[in-house]
């Protein structure tokens, strides 16, 4: 008891964090899958692998990733409710571009000082992220760092194991001249661009929660929607449709994402006006009157997903999506070159 108390009076509240673990206990149980095998609180998790015994050549797949300063508008608004979502979305979204299923997620949360109600909020996202993903949150790591952070902020990572057979990996080397393009829609900005966006739109308490007409809601409101997790709608398509490739439209936008689903000798080229932007990115842009090639190397401008099929697959994936929930339109074709163009 006094070595917890003298870690206290250090700025380490062990107390406080094993409340937390006792808020959070509820919404981590809400996600287990049959082949997690140890409960919350151990000092490793453990899965299962005995239920796919039936895929021939078993690949692992892993992702990490982190929410980035999207954090930032968070602290502003006081709300931690979706991103949790977010970080679990950074990951099993990049698990899902080779077509395999994400089976668990572990999360790494640094803090200046444990707020247990907090913590349950951005677990209760991690979550409720986890369960649109079909996977379970096997385990993580509240850390307290006083003196290196600020005691009312934190910062947010994770890590998602997926598995698929060797012979069903999607890995773009199908993918030929007049393929065309599908763009899945995003739920707005997602979880990239916000240096750019804080940049520009300047958020802060004095404006964090006041409405803008052309969201419709409050600019931290906007900016804080969760990003789409793509990974039921993904494997049910490729349950259904050849697909050759998929690009998860993250940081770099789509002249980064794009292309790296291509294989040599070939690039894309994207039609303008084949989907409506969101009115989130048009407002950005007037605001920082930034260049639209700018634009599109820094957001997902309403495209958070883009899988490449061929000509004839094209209507049948949309109508698959559509049944599905998704908003997804042809956005361009593949091309012989290299790189993306937009026209």
């Amino acid at each position: 008891m006094a070595a917890s108390s003298a870690y206290k009076d250090a700025g380490v509240d062990v107390h406080a964090g094993y409340e937390a673990v006792s808020l959070i206990k509820k919404h981590v149980q809400s996600t287990m899958r049959p082949e997690v095998l140890a409960d919350v609180g151990g000092f490793a998790a453990m899965f299962s692998l005995e239920s796919f015994k039936g895929l021939q050549a078993p690949v692992m797949v892993s992702s990490t990733d982190g929410v980035g300063t999207k954090l930032k508008i968070a602290f502003l608004a006081d709300n931690h409710t979706t991103v949790g979502i977010d970080c679990v979305a950074m990951c099993v979204n990049d698990l899902i571009t080779c077509g395999a299923t994400p089976l668990f997620f572990l999360d790494y949360i640094a803090c200046g000082k444990v707020a247990p109600a907090r913590i349950e909020q951005i677990v209760a996202g991690m979550a409720e992220g986890c369960r649109q993903a079909g996977a379970s949150l096997i385990g993580g790591e509240t850390a307290e760092h006083p003196g290196m952070m600020p005691e009312d902020e934190y910062d947010l990572a994770g890590f998602s194991c997926g598995i698929i057979d060797r012979a069903n990996i999607i890995d773009g080397s199908k993918i030929v001249k007049n393929d065309l393009l599908i763009g899945i829609a995003s739920s707005g900005v997602h979880s990239n661009g916000f240096s750019l966006i804080r940049h520009v739109l300047k958020p802060e308490i004095s404006n964090i929660n006041k409405h803008v007409d052309e969201f419709g809601v409050t600019l931290g409101e906007e900016l804080l929607r969760p990003t789409r997790i793509y990974v039921k709608s993904a494997l049910e398509l490729v349950e259904k449709i050849e697909i050759k490739g998929f690009a998860n439209i993250t940081g770099g936008g789509f002249f980064e994402n794009i292309p790296r689903m291509f294989p040599d000798g070939v690039g894309g080229q994207v039609e303008l006006g084949s989907w409506q932007i969101p009115p989130v990115f048009e407002y950005i842009q007037k605001t920082g009157k930034i260049a639209e090639a700018d634009m599109f190397s820094t957001f997902n401008m309403g495209i958070g997903m883009v899988a490449a099929v061929s000509e004839e697959n094209a209507d049948a994936a949309i109508a698959v999506l559509h049944e599905l929930g998704e908003r997804a339109f042809v956005i361009g074709r593949v091309v012989k070159g290299e790189g993306l163009c937009l026209r």
